[in-house]
């Protein structure tokens, strides 16, 4: 049973090495093999060099506070992204793969979030009642 893939080549096109397996299923072998072309790569290399010039460029400047963190993570993030979905091939996985991988982190992501305004609170509310004294 074949499925569908982001490439529209089925399971069983994508894993046919044999040239047996090449006729059962009607594909050939070279449209089996999927070879992605080197601009790809040196497109995504420059990206990667770009994002990481702006990232030390946050430290260069000087930045602080709240704007140094939150760009040098997005920063980080689109890195991260990239090298997910070019270099481990998440791009040409299946849609439901990419959510399985993908969700998680931003549900942590989110949670952690909900975790700073929380402790935001609880250090504003121990101020107001205890003093700003240690």
């Amino acid at each position: 049973m074949a499925e569908a893939t982001a490439n529209g080549l089925g399971q069983h096109a994508l894993h046919a090495g044999h040239p047996h397996d090449a006729t059962t299923t009607g594909v050939a072998d070279a449209d089996v093999h999927q070879e992605h072309p080197i601009k790809l790569y040196l497109v995504v290399w420059a990206w990667l060099f770009i994002l990481s010039a702006c990232s030390y460029l946050v430290d260069y400047l000087g930045l602080h506070g709240y704007l140094r963190w939150s760009l040098i993570l997005i920063f980080m993030m689109l890195k991260a992204g990239l090298i997910v979905a070019v270099f481990m091939h998440m791009a040409w996985e299946r849609l439901a793969l990419a959510y399985a991988i993908i969700l998680p982190p931003i549900l942590v992501l989110v949670f952690v979030t909900m975790m700073v305004f929380e402790a935001d609170y609880t250090l504003l509310t121990r101020m107001v009642f205890f003093g700003a004294q240690p």
